[in-house]
C-alpha cells in the first residue's frame, strides 16, 4: 500500500480575543504595519467589548474542527487535525512546533477564507512560511488547499442557509454581504469575480431573480477607495416596510464582523427604516460544508476529481508567486507600469 502523501491537516484562521484583556493586543497584531489611526482601533475594540471582549471565532473554529474530525473518522482519510491562527492564540508557529514534536512532516492546510485576495489567500501562504521559519530546520511542510468558491457542496450548503432565512420571510429581497477590501487589493485578485459568481450560483439554485452584492466592515483610511456599496447605505436607501434577507456569503462563521456589523448595526438601521430583516446563517458546520473539506483533501490525495460548477473551473491548487499581492506592492507595480 502506498503511504499517504500527507500526515496531518492544519486549520488556519484569523484568530480572536477570548477576554477583554486580549482585545487591544489582538487588534495591535491585526493592524501591525497598517496605516490605521489608533482612534479607529479603539472604535473597533468597542465592538468586542460589547460582547464581553470575546470573539466567537475561536469557539466556532473548535466546532469546525470537532465536526471535521467526526467526518474524517467516519469516512477518511484519517488525518490528525491541528489549529493555528494568524493573530491570536494558538499562533501558527506554536502549532507547527507541536506538529513537529508529534512527528508531522507534511500537512495540508485549510484556511477559513472562501475568496481570493491578499488577506484571504496570499497572506495565509505568508503565515505558513513565517511560521516555518520560526520553527526552523525540520519544520513540517504545509500546503494550502485550493479556493472553493464554486465548489458544488459550498454552494449547496450556503443555499440551504439562505433558503432557511427566506422561509421566514418569503419573497424578501436577498442582499449578499462580504468583507470590503481596498480597491487596489480587489484589482490584484479575483475577489469580486469569485464573489459575484458564488452569489449568482446560490441565487440560481434558489430561483432568485434579483439579488445584490454589498460590502461591510470597512476599516481603512477615509481617503482610500474600498469596495462599495456599504450594507448600511443600502439598507438606508430601502423603502420602509420592505423585507430583506442579509446573507453573509463572504464569511464562513458568525464571527465578530457578522455579530456586530450585521446583527447589531445593520439590524438597528433596519429597525430605524422599518425594514423586516432576517440574517441568514453562515455555512459554519453544515454537513455539506464538512463534506466539501473532506473532498478537497481527497482531491489533493488524488482520490477524486476536482469539482466546480458555473462559468469557471476548479481553482488552481498551487498559487503562482504573483497571485493576490499585497495592495502596497500592487500599487507600486501599477505606478511603475504607468510612468
Amino acid at each position: 500500500m502506498v503511504a499517504p502523501k500527507y500526515d496531518a491537516l492544519l486549520i488556519l484562521s484569523f484568530g480572536g480575543p477570548e477576554q477583554a484583556d486580549d482585545v487591544l493586543p489582538f487588534l495591535e497584531n491585526v493592524l501591525r504595519g497598517r496605516n490605521i489611526p489608533r482612534e479607529r482601533m479603539l472604535e473597533v475594540a468597542e465592538h468586542y467589548y460589547h460582547f464581553g471582549g470575546k470573539s466567537p471565532i475561536n469557539e466556532q473554529n473548535r466546532e469546525l474542527i470537532a465536526g471535521l474530525r467526526d467526518e474524517l473518522e467516519r469516512n477518511g482519510p484519517h488525518l490528525p487535525i491541528y489549529w493555528g491562527n494568524r493573530n491570536w492564540h494558538p499562533f501558527a508557529a506554536d502549532t507547527l512546533r507541536k506538529m513537529q514534536a508529534d512527528g508531522v512532516r507534511r500537512a495540508l492546510a485549510f484556511a477559513t477564507s472562501v475568496f481570493s485576495s491578499y488577506s484571504g489567500c496570499r497572506q495565509y501562504l505568508e503565515d505558513i512560511e513565517r511560521a516555518r521559519a520560526e520553527v526552523g530546520p525540520g519544520a513540517p511542510e504545509v500546503e494550502k488547499l485550493r479556493t472553493f468558491y464554486n465548489h458544488p457542496l459550498f454552494i449547496e450548503a450556503f443555499s440551504d442557509r439562505v433558503r432557511a432565512a427566506l422561509d421566514k420571510i418569503p419573497g424578501a429581497q436577498v442582499i449578499f454581504t462580504a468583507h470590503s477590501v481596498p480597491r487596489a487589493m480587489s484589482e490584484s485578485s479575483d475577489y469580486e469575480l469569485q464573489l459575484n459568481e458564488s452569489c449568482r450560483l446560490v441565487a440560481e439554485s434558489l430561483g432568485i431573480g434579483f439579488w445584490k452584492l454589498v460590502y461591510q466592515s470597512r476599516s481603512g483610511a477615509p481617503g482610500q477607495p474600498w469596495l462599495e456599496p456599504d450594507i448600511g447605505d443600502v439598507l438606508r436607501a430601502m423603502e420602509p416596510g420592505q423585507d430583506v434577507v442579509v446573507a453573509p456569503i463572504g464569511f464562513i462563521s458568525d464571527h465578530m464582523e457578522v455579530l456586530y456589523d450585521l446583527d447589531t448595526e445593520a439590524r438597528a438601521i433596519s429597525e430605524e427604516r422599518k425594514l423586516r430583516m432576517v440574517r441568514a446563517a453562515t455555512v459554519g458546520v453544515h454537513p455539506k460544508f464538512l463534506a466539501m473539506i473532506r473532498e478537497l483533501i481527497r482531491e489533493r490525495l488524488g482520490e477524486c476529481e476536482a469539482r466546480a460548477i458555473g462559468k469557471y473551473g476548479p481553482y488552481q491548487d498551487v498559487c503562482p508567486a504573483e497571485c493576490c499581492p499585497a495592495p502596497a506592492r500592487h500599487a507600486s507595480n501599477r505606478a511603475s507600469s504607468r510612468a
